[in-house]
């Protein structure tokens, strides 16, 4: 009787479940579900004003901030090849010598094979800009007759607002002489921390990461900080490589249609052609619209203009719909808009290394989101068609099983 009268509170205790709990019964089993704690909102406006100071930081100091970028972009690209010498016996400092001074003299010798071309491009951009008044005169005339209005109506309200104060003319005689020596003062020195900083990311490796990381972080988020970096460097290195071998087959076939519809300097615009697609979508705009201006030049009639830009949009489009995505699949495929935006921002935030490292820092951020726990939101916002079919995926999965037991 004892032991009955036991049994009973120790059933009661164990069939009893907390008040505020969400138990669900399944079968004979009861399981809890643990509840989600909510972010405080104080975090959240924590964490924009500490992004809001760090875009200004990296605003107003540009003049520090770019080189700095520039260095680990190279880096990034250049570790690659470093570490494949460096895994073959040749010490690591050597390898980045090496290969920093190959890139250095690629982009030297490319510089000095375009310097004439350009420069006589540059010299006659007066009598470029005439011949192009000449050959558009409907559409010359028209925007002539429009800037004239705006103009008469422009000093019409200047004449009002100065009628009764004397008009004081200064003669400005700024120094360009000084100002071009400071403004080449200041590319030499940028050129020079971005060469040094380069070197010294590319010859110190994955050892120094991991003793900086280790400083700061336990022995776990050091290795997966490690792991993100490999990853980053491994998949920046191998889609670039990718896309520099595409952009050098673009530019082939961009300097033989154009030598063969009789474009002066061929050469320049092939060259042209492969550099500027490195940038999505506003690279090829832009190469299109010289080879329009330059075909306009140099020819009389708008069949051959007409040819030569229907020639390279039909070689951009099967680069952009055919070759790309063949050889660099939908792994790191970007949203345009997202692309677009952050081109956009880029120029506007940083110049012309700000577009310059748009592309890689998304291509980055996304490797990395894609390592993270908690990256799924940022994968579907830099990608959504991606995220899309990752979600109709996982339904179908979750389907077929329910689908059986029907």
């Amino acid at each position: 009787m004892r032991c009955a009268f036991a049994a009973v509170p120790a059933a009661r205790t164990r069939t009893r479940l907390p008040a505020n709990s969400d138990a669900v019964a399944a079968g004979s089993g009861t399981s809890l579900r643990p509840q989600k704690r909510r972010r405080p909102r104080s975090s959240i406006a924590l964490l924009l004003l500490v992004c809001g100071l760090a875009g200004a930081l990296l605003y107003f100091a540009r003049a520090a901030f770019i080189p700095v970028g520039l260095a680990l972009l190279f880096a990034l690209l250049l570790s690659s090849p470093v570490e494949a010498l460096h895994r073959r016996g040749l010490p690591r400092s050597v390898s980045a010598l090496l290969i920093l001074a190959i890139f250095l003299g690629l982009v030297g010798g490319t510089v000095n094979l375009l310097w004439d071309p350009a420069q006589n491009w540059l010299a006659a951009a007066p009598h470029t800009s005439l011949t192009i008044q000449r050959k558009l005169g409907p559409v010359a005339r028209v925007m002539h007759r429009i800037d004239v209005v705006t103009n008469s109506a422009g000093h019409l309200t200047d004449a009002g607002a100065n009628a009764g104060s004397p008009v004081l003319s200064v003669a400005a005689t700024p120094n360009d002489s000084d100002g071009l020596l400071a403004e080449t003062r200041a590319a030499l020195i940028a050129a020079t921390t971005v060469v040094i900083l380069a070197l010294f990311l590319l010859a110190a490796g994955p050892p120094v990461l991991a003793r900086m990381s280790a400083a700061f972080a336990s022995d776990a988020h050091a290795s997966h900080a490690l792991r993100v970096i490999d990853a980053v460097r491994s998949e920046v290195g191998r889609y670039y490589a990718t896309i520099a071998l595409i952009n050098l087959v673009l530019g082939a076939a961009t300097f033989g249609a154009m030598l063969a519809l009789g474009m002066p300097n061929p050469l320049l615009w092939g060259v042209l052609a492969g550099m500027l697609n490195f940038i999505p979508y506003v690279g090829s705009a832009t190469t299109l619209l010289i080879l329009a201006i330059v075909a306009l030049v140099s020819f009389d009639g708008f069949e051959r203009v007409l040819a030569v830009t229907g020639t390279y949009l039909a070689i951009a489009t099967i680069e952009g719909q055919i070759v790309q995505p063949l050889f660099v699949g939908q792994r790191l495929k970007l949203s345009p808009i997202i692309v677009f935006l952050a081109l956009w921002f880029g120029g506007w935030f940083w110049g012309v290394a700000g577009v310059v490292l748009a592309v890689p820092g998304l291509v980055a951020l996304k490797v990395a989101a894609e390592h993270s726990q908690h990256g799924a939101p940022l994968v579907a916002f830099l990608s959504p068609g991606r995220a899309k079919r990752r979600l109709l995926g996982a339904a179908g999965l979750k389907g077929r099983p329910a689908a059986k037991a029907a």
